[in-house]
């Protein structure tokens, strides 16, 4: 007569002996055991792995515009490699970073840049406001968008133009007002009498 059900391991043959019990304490409990031991060790070992493979959240402060929705519209818009280094994650709303160490910092809200002395930078369409007061670390703050977005740039581990590039696609979501202008921009008015 057949059984109703079948066993994880072979059944002895009658001829070759008395079965023996089917227990947890005796021989016939082992291949249950090594196999439970086998798999709790398996567990261990990728909790190790995905835990050794984790990096700390980058923490940033979010701008004082960082609710506004366009910051949305970019944030959502992000590479997710910047000048070749892959996405970190951020703990703060309307922020990115990239690379380990981080090399690239940016945060979207901060406030609207005025008219201004320093240079001001054409990538792919975005005007950039470059403050390079920390070299090598520069700072780029979009002109002439509301909200405006600040970049910060290792260029001892990436390069700035490469950055900016690959960021375009994203911070043009939020649609320019006006754009950097130059001393040979601007008329001056003339001597009158």
């Amino acid at each position: 007569m057949t059984p109703p059900f079948t066993t994880p391991f072979p059944v002895p043959h009658p001829a070759s002996g008395p079965a023996r019990p089917l227990t947890n304490d005796g021989p016939a409990g082992r291949p249950r055991r090594i196999r439970l031991r086998t798999a709790c060790a398996g567990v261990v070992a990728l909790g190790a792995i995905l835990l050794t493979g984790c990096s700390a959240a980058i923490p940033l402060q979010p701008a004082a515009d960082a609710v506004n929705p366009a910051c949305a519209d970019i944030i959502v818009r992000l590479p997710t490699t910047v000048a070749d280094q892959p996405e970190r994650e951020t703990n703060a709303q309307a922020t990115g970073a990239w690379g380990d160490p981080a090399a690239v910092l940016l945060t979207c809200g901060v406030d609207v840049p005025g008219p201004t002395t320093l240079p001001c930078v054409s990538i792919n369409g975005i005007d950039w406001i470059e403050d390079d007061s920390d070299k090598p670390r520069y700072r780029y703050t979009t002109y002439g968008r509301d909200p405006a977005t600040e970049v910060y740039i290792d260029s001892e581990l990436v390069s700035g133009s490469t950055t900016l590039v690959d960021l375009a696609s994203a911070i043009a979501n939020v649609p320019a007002t006006t754009q950097c202008v130059g001393a040979n921009d601007v008329t001056l008015p003339g001597n009158t009498p």
